[in-house]
């Protein structure tokens, strides 16, 4: 149908005529109300922001003197952050005459990346940016799809308390 045409029957609707494809020969157009359109739109984009996982870095800082125990301490916090699925920066700071036994950094992040070798794979291998050596470590596939069905569980189990909260209230009242 002509424009002049669609425009008079959206009006008479009272919907909005919008372009669907501009390029297509005749172009095409479609009555529809376009207020609605967006905030649906922009409601499925959320929900869909909302799902995704983000993934964070965080980091872990040795020294090259580092005591067995601290070690330890923090290797085991590295573990608690890629079972969480956020991927993990080692960084060795070097001070002074350190930096000419660089490496013992480079051995300190080799230990650390054999001991999480089980729930994680090394994305950057051990290099030196100014007076620090790095590593980056992310979490292995089945880890991530783990903490996801944990992070689910645990949502839908705060919904369930929420409910449950909801309903003890209400039967209070009456």
């Amino acid at each position: 149908m002509s424009s002049d045409q669609a425009r008079s029957l959206a009006r008479e609707r009272g919907l909005d005529l919008v372009e669907v494809s501009p390029t297509a020969k005749p172009p095409v157009c479609r009555i529809m109300d376009y207020g609605k359109f967006k905030y649906e739109q922009s409601k499925r984009a959320a929900k869909a922001r909302k799902a995704q996982h983000k993934i964070t870095v965080k980091e872990v800082k040795f020294r090259p003197k580092i005591d067995g125990h601290d070690f330890e301490f923090k290797v085991t916090h590295a573990r608690e952050f890629l079972e969480a699925a956020n991927k993990v920066k080692f960084t060795v700071m070097f001070r002074g005459r350190e930096v000419a036994h660089s490496g013992l950094g480079k051995d300190l992040l080799e230990r650390a990346a054999k001991e999480l070798g089980d729930i994680a794979q090394v994305e950057s291998f051990p290099r030196m940016e100014g007076r620090t050596m790095v590593m980056y470590m992310s979490p292995l596939r089945d880890v991530v799809i783990k903490a996801k069905k944990e992070a689910d569980a645990k949502s839908a189990a705060d919904a369930g308390k929420k409910e449950a909260a909801k309903a003890a209230a209400g039967g209070n009242e009456e």
